[in-house]
């Protein structure tokens, strides 16, 4: 909670619930990668958080984007940035989007699969592509694995076969997981892959490229390591495996760029019991999986909740408005609230910049979706 945000919420009092995000803060955070990390270009990956505001602010910090899909390109593009300037990083993608994507100008193309593969070879020529691979995700709050990438023995067919196609066998991408506190696991995921560029290279297919993904944390309930951490875990990783032979890199943080600028404030709703003996109390806010905290989904993402109130606290049940069972937001994990708390108080969800916005509900129960205003 910064100071800018709580001038904002004591003068404006916007109606609840709401993201407040302060730029400021994403300017930080963008100086302190590049600072860590200062031969890697950076992707600001928008499927995060892709509000104008932040946009137009990395625009002008010289950022890179990794879109999602088309209407992500075209929001990057109005926003300034260069078509050069943008990576289509999704490896599912429908062969008209990646022929719209071409006529926009991206030439930067993931793919996991021989089917992709073709997709971008017939409807994006002579683009460069590079092969995403799998990682185990482990130690990450988030894990991304199965879903995306292939095994490096697929990986290594991949790209030769891209080699004989339109494209340009660029590099190899992964992603060790979303909210990932272990700053060693670019370590094993950088080992397969200069494996990977060796045994290529002596097939004759130079690769030039490592994606180093995303992954980079917001803290939470639980401390992370600083982004100097990362950049100094993941450049002896790349002097390890590749030595003198570094290739270009570039990385795809989102989290890690929008999660600590922004703050939901929300409303408590009702506080109940279901019992006379029930030893927890359930507290109902304004918002909830459906309103944009869809990342509470098996208590993965645990977000610091703070309200005024200064009383002792008593263990809680944290729930979301809507007529949907699934609406529990943390019933396992411990979450403790001042017992003095009232229905009416208003609750703020710290660090909530990040997958909130976009992950609201259009009118699900006839909730209106999460306004969000950028200071």
């Amino acid at each position: 909670m910064t100071e800018k945000i709580v001038r904002f919420l004591d003068e404006v009092r916007p109606a609840t619930p709401c993201l407040v995000v302060d730029l400021d803060v994403v300017g930080e955070n963008y100086d302190r990668l590049t600072e860590a990390l200062p031969d890697s270009r950076v992707f600001y990956a928008v499927k995060a958080n892709p509000a104008p505001e932040i946009l137009r602010l990395l625009v002008a910090r010289g950022s890179c984007f990794d879109t999602a899909s088309v209407p992500e390109i075209q929001a990057c593009l109005d926003a300034g940035a260069t078509p050069d300037r943008i990576s289509y990083g999704n490896t599912i993608k429908k062969a008209a989007d990646v022929r719209r994507a071409f006529e926009l100008g991206v030439r930067l193309y993931a793919f996991d699969s021989e089917a992709e593969l073709d997709k971008i070879a017939l409807n994006a020529p002579g683009s460069r592509v590079f092969c995403r691979i799998l990682t185990s995700g482990e130690g990450a709050d988030w894990p991304l694995s199965r879903k995306f990438g292939c095994d490096v023995a697929m990986a290594r067919e991949l790209l030769l076969a891209a080699a004989k196609k339109d494209v340009v066998p660029y590099g190899v991408s992964f992603h060790v997981g979303s909210q990932q506190r272990d700053v060693g696991q670019w370590d094993l995921a950088l080992a397969q892959t200069a494996t990977l560029f060796r045994e290529l290279e002596e097939q004759g297919v130079v690769l030039r490229m490592v994606n180093l993904g995303g992954g980079f944390p917001t803290r939470y309930r639980k401390d992370v390591p600083t982004s100097a951490q990362y950049g100094e875990a993941i450049d002896a990783a790349l002097r390890r495996h590749f030595g003198n032979r570094i290739p270009e890199t570039i990385v795809e943080p989102g989290r890690g760029m929008v999660g600590n600028a922004g703050i939901i404030r929300s409303e408590v709703v009702l506080i109940s019991r279901k019992s006379a003996n029930d030893d927890r109390r359930w507290v109902f806010l304004d918002i909830g999986k459906f309103g944009g905290l869809a990342e509470t989904m098996d208590e993965a993402i645990q977000y610091p909740i703070v309200t005024e109130r200064g009383g002792d606290a008593e263990p809680v049940i944290l729930a979301g408005p809507t007529c949907d069972s699934a609406d529990v937001l943390y019933e396992k994990s411990d979450y403790r609230l001042p017992v003095d708390l009232r229905i009416g108080d208003k609750v703020d969800i710290l660090a909530t910049g990040a997958y909130t916005t976009t992950y609201s509900a259009v009118n699900f129960n006839g909730f209106a979706p999460l306004a969000a205003y950028y200071i």
